[in-house]
C-alpha cells in the first residue's frame, strides 16, 4: 500500500448502498483502472470533501471532529486511505502508473473495443441486425421529401428505450448516412473535465467491424487545441458510451460498410452556465470549429451529435417528477428543440443557461458544437421521447432526433 501523506481524492463514481442495513456510499474508479472499489459508512462522507491534498491523517481526524462534529480514531482514517489508495481513487503515484499503463494498452490495441456490446447491445452481427432492422422497419413514412442532411442529433441513450427514435433520425439522414466518407460524431464525454474537448487517434470497432479514424483530421483539430490537452483524458472514450452507440447505427445504416470516423468528447459546459465564460466568445471553441471546418473540408461530411436531453427525478439527485413537472419539462425541451432547429447555438445555449441547466441536459456541449461546426443550419424534428429512468416513472430521461441540413 502506498499512501500520500496528504492525501487527494479524485474525480470518482459515487453512490449511495445499504451495508449491513446501514447507509453506506460504493465508491469506484470512473475510468475502470481496477474491479477494486471502496465502502464508505455515509456519516464518513464529509471525509471525501475534506481530502483535497492539504491535510494528513491526523489533519483530517481533527477537521471531521470541528467542523462536523465526527469523531473517529486515526486509525480507522488510515484504513479508509488505505482502502481508497487500493481502489485507485488518490491522485498519487499508484494512479498515474496503473494510468499511463492502461493509456499504453489502449493507444497498442488495434482498436477500441466496442465495451456495451453484449450489455447495451448484442455482440453478434447477426443479432444486433436482426434487433436494428426491427426498429428501422418499424419507422412510418415521412411527410417532407429528404433533404441534403449535413449532420444529425442522435440520442445516446440505451437502444432498449431509445430504438425507436435512433431508428427515425438515422433513417431520415439515410441516404446522407451512406454517401458520407467521413462521421465526425460528438459525445458527451461523462468523466470529462470542464470545457475540455478529448481526442484520439484510436479506431472504433462495433459488431459489424472497425471503423478507422481519420487520424489527419484528428491531428489538424489537435495542432488546434494543443496536443497535450487534446490527449490528456484520452482513456475516457475507452469506456464512454455516448460515441459507440452513435458509431454502431452509423455502421449498421450503411449495411456493415465503414467509412472514416472522427471521435470527439467533449467534457462539461458548467463553467458557462455558471457565466464564467460565454462559448460564443471562447477562443478555444472557435478554434476548434474552425479546425473542424478546415480539415474537412471537400470531403463528403456526416456531423452527429451523439445527445440526450434532460436527466431529471431521483434517479438523477432530483424530486419525483409529477404531471406539472413533466409540462414545465416539456416546455423546456420544446425550447431547446426549436433554437436547434433554428440552427441557433447560442439560443440554444441561452434556453439551458437561463435555467441554471436544471434539467441536466447532458447532450448541451456536443449539440452546441454540432450547431456551430454546420452554421448556417437547419433543422427537422423527426423524433421526441420521455424514457423511464426508474421502476417508478418519477425520474426521466428525454431524448430527440433532430436531422440538420
Amino acid at each position: 500500500m502506498t499512501l500520500t501523506q496528504l492525501p487527494k481524492l479524485r474525480a470518482v463514481d459515487a453512490r449511495q448502498i445499504k451495508q449491513r442495513g446501514q447507509p453506506a456510499i460504493l465508491l469506484h474508479d470512473p475510468l475502470n483502472l481496477t474491479e477494486r472499489c471502496a465502502v464508505l459508512p455515509q456519516r464518513l462522507a464529509p471525509l471525501l470533501m475534506l481530502c483535497d491534498g492539504t491535510r494528513d491523517s491526523g489533519g483530517l481526524r481533527a477537521s471531521l471532529m470541528v467542523r462536523h462534529g465526527i469523531r473517529v480514531s486515526t486509525d480507522m482514517i488510515d484504513q479508509i486511505l488505505g482502502a481508497l489508495d487500493e481502489a485507485l481513487l488518490l491522485d498519487n503515484g499508484r494512479f498515474a502508473e496503473a494510468l499511463e499503463r492502461a493509456v499504453t494498452e489502449f493507444r497498442s490495441a488495434p482498436f477500441r473495443a466496442p465495451v456495451s456490446a453484449g450489455h447495451s447491445y448484442p455482440a453478434s452481427a447477426d443479432e444486433l441486425r436482426t434487433v436494428l432492422q426491427q426498429y428501422v422497419d418499424g419507422v412510418e413514412p415521412f411527410d417532407a421529401a429528404p433533404m441534403a442532411w449535413r449532420g444529425l442529433i442522435s440520442p445516446h441513450i440505451d437502444f432498449t428505450r431509445g430504438g425507436p427514435v435512433y431508428a427515425r433520425v438515422w433513417k431520415r439522414a439515410e441516404d446522407a448516412v451512406r454517401e458520407a466518407t467521413v462521421a465526425v460524431i460528438i459525445g458527451t464525454d461523462h468523466s470529462g473535465g470542464a470545457g475540455r474537448v478529448t481526442l484520439t487517434r484510436q479506431h472504433y470497432a462495433t459488431p459489424y467491424g472497425t471503423l478507422p479514424t481519420a487520424c489527419d483530421i484528428v491531428d489538424g483539430l489537435a495542432a488546434a487545441i494543443g496536443p497535450e490537452l487534446a490527449f490528456a483524458d484520452e482513456l475516457n472514450h475507452r469506456s464512454e458510451h455516448s460515441i459507440e452507440l452513435a458509431a454502431v447505427w452509423l455502421h449498421h445504416m450503411r449495411g456493415g460498410k465503414p467509412c472514416e470516423l472522427v471521435p470527439i468528447l467533449y467534457g462539461s459546459f458548467g463553467r458557462f452556465v455558471a457565466g464564467e465564460a460565454d462559448p460564443g466568445g471562447d477562443d478555444a471553441m472557435s478554434g476548434l470549429v474552425e479546425a473542424l471546418r478546415v480539415s474537412t473540408g471537400g470531403r463528403e461530411v456526416l456531423v452527429v451529435a451523439a445527445a440526450d436531453l434532460a436527466h431529471v427525478g431521483p434517479a438523477f439527485g432530483g424530486a419525483p417528477v409529477d404531471m406539472a413537472g413533466r409540462a414545465r419539462l416539456q416546455a423546456a425541451d420544446d425550447q431547446i428543440i426549436e433554437r436547434t432547429c433554428a440552427g441557433d447555438a447560442e439560443g440554444f445555449f441561452e434556453a439551458i443557461k437561463s435555467r441554471g441547466d436544471r434539467y441536466n441536459v447532458c447532450g448541451l456541449p456536443p449539440i452546441y458544437l454540432t450547431l456551430r461546426a454546420l452554421a448556417p443550419v437547419s433543422g427537422e424534428l423527426v423524433a421526441y421521447d420521455r424514457c423511464p429512468a426508474d421502476e417508478r416513472g418519477t425520474s426521466l430521461v428525454t431524448i430527440c432526433g433532430v436531422a440538420l441540413a
